[in-house]
């Protein structure tokens, strides 16, 4: 576990307001220097606002809702991809947001940059999950304002926000990563798998003494090239690996055949309780996640 000192936490913010053009001399090879913790952070604090984010809520409705907006202001579309699953609660409608970039409508996306934005059910305790669901999902929105000036490269990235990834009782093949499973399976079963060269995910991003942890079964190039993205930029100690595998996310698109690596901080104290609120979590721990995966997207994933 490691402390984050050049950095202070942004205030609690009630507006973002977001930039989504291109300054003069801004070039893509830069990307990783555009992705601002403070931004990121500012989202996580609006989504946190709408308090527990369970499947099927009114507050999960509000994130979509934000999200939509947030992604629409920098270009891109959203695609609501809704289905009903029968889980241990009974049966549940979930929404998976499918952003694509609007400028060049008729380009094939060839990576996925995904996050899921629920938060698991509690009777009781609540659970704002500012780590787990927020900070992601706060990720991914920053990293649509950073593509936004970059049409081409934009057009080549999908962003998916699932919903559904918490399971109600245990996970397993009928419980849990309900969104991931639901849009796996349809990629499969249209063939689009194929188009796609791999995937990151997002789980867990924002704790201020950050850890990433891969899982242990990543796939090893990606895990690779990841470590070298933070070589680079002088961020590898904030990367290592998990002790072992991590059902999340990722797992099913793995199982179709999309190289996926969940980037993930699972050692992380609050996970699950109702200390997950933003206090837990720094601008700089985003910011190093961020730009990592930057770099990662433009000189490895892209190339």
């Amino acid at each position: 576990m490691k402390s984050l000192l050049h950095y202070s936490t942004v205030p609690l913010l009630l507006v973002v307001l977001l930039s989504c053009h291109r300054s003069p001399g801004e070039s893509k090879q830069k990307l990783w220097q555009e992705f601002s913790g403070e931004k990121t952070l500012a989202h996580v604090q609006r989504l946190v606002d709408f308090g527990p984010r369970p499947p099927g809520s009114e507050a999960i409705e509000k994130s979509r809702a934000y999200i939509d907006n947030q992604l629409r202001l920098c270009g891109w579309n959203v695609e609501r991809q809704s289905f009903t699953e029968t889980t241990p609660r009974g049966a549940v409608t979930f929404v998976n947001l499918i952003a694509r970039f609007a400028a060049e409508p008729h380009s094939t996306p060839k990576f996925l940059l995904c996050s899921h934005y629920d938060t698991k059910f509690f009777e009781n305790i609540r659970f704002v999950g500012a780590n787990d669901g927020g900070s992601s999902t706060a990720l991914l929105l920053e990293f649509a304002r950073i593509l936004a000036p970059h049409p081409a490269l934009a057009a080549r990235v999908e962003l998916v926000f699932f919903d559904g990834e918490e399971a109600y009782e245990k996970f397993s093949a009928n419980d849990g990563l309900y969104g991931s499973r639901y849009f796996a399976k349809h990629l499969e079963a249209d063939s689009a798998a194929r188009q796609f060269r791999g995937a990151l995910l997002f789980d867990m991003v924002g704790d201020r003494s950050l850890n990433v942890t891969l899982p242990l079964d990543s796939p090893s190039q990606m895990a690779h090239d990841l470590f070298a993205a933070a070589e680079a930029l002088k961020l590898r100690e904030y990367f290592s690996y998990y002790d072992g595998a991590i059902t999340d996310d990722h797992t099913p698109l793995n199982a179709i055949g999309i190289p996926a690596l969940d980037v993930i901080d699972f050692d992380y104290a609050w996970w699950h309780t109702a200390d997950d609120t933003i206090d837990k979590l720094s601008a700089a721990s985003l910011q190093v996640v961020g730009s990592v995966a930057a770099r990662y997207l433009v000189e490895f994933a892209l190339k």
